[in-house]
C-alpha cells in the first residue's frame, strides 16, 4: 500500500464535525414560536441559573443567545448578526401547508411578511437610584 492510498482511507476528520454541531443556534420558524407572548414573558424573566452566562438575565429572544451583562446585551442589540436575524425573521416561517403545496397539492401562495417587535432592555434600578 503506497503513501496516496493511506491518505485516502481516513473516514473524515471528527474535529470539524463537533464545531458544526457546537455552534448550532435555532432555526427561524422555532424562533417564531419563542416570540408568541406567553413564551416570551417566560424567556425575558428567567430564573437565575448559573450554568449559563449573565445568570440568564440577559436573553435575546430573535438570535436566542444569553449575554454577559446589559452592556453587553444592548451592543449586541446593535450588531450585524442581530440585525440580519430581525430582517431574516421578517418572512412567515415555513408551515406543513405550504410543503403540500411544493409538492403539488394546491396552487402556489407566496410568503407574507410578518412584523417583528424588536426586543427592549428593561433598565434594572441600582439602590442608589431609588434613594433620589
Amino acid at each position: 500500500m503506497g503513501r496516496y492510498a493511506r491518505k485516502k482511507m481516513h473516514k473524515g476528520n471528527k474535529v470539524l464535525r463537533k464545531f458544526k454541531t457546537k455552534h448550532k443556534t435555532k432555526d427561524v420558524d422555532e424562533i417564531h414560536e419563542d416570540l408568541k407572548p406567553t413564551k416570551r414573558a417566560k424567556l425575558v424573566s428567567q430564573e437565575v441559573d448559573l450554568d449559563v452566562p449573565g445568570g440568564a438575565q440577559h436573553y435575546c429572544i430573535t438570535c436566542s443567545k444569553h449575554c454577559v451583562s446589559e452592556t453587553a446585551l444592548k451592543d449586541h442589540f446593535k450588531s450585524k448578526p442581530h440585525k440580519r436575524r430581525l430582517k431574516k425573521l421578517e418572512t412567515e416561517p415555513y408551515t406543513q401547508a405550504e410543503a403540500d403545496r411544493a409538492a403539488g397539492m394546491g396552487s402556489y401562495v407566496a410568503p407574507k411578511k410578518v412584523k417583528v417587535d424588536g426586543q427592549e432592555v428593561e433598565q434594572k434600578m441600582d439602590q442608589s437610584d431609588e434613594e433620589t
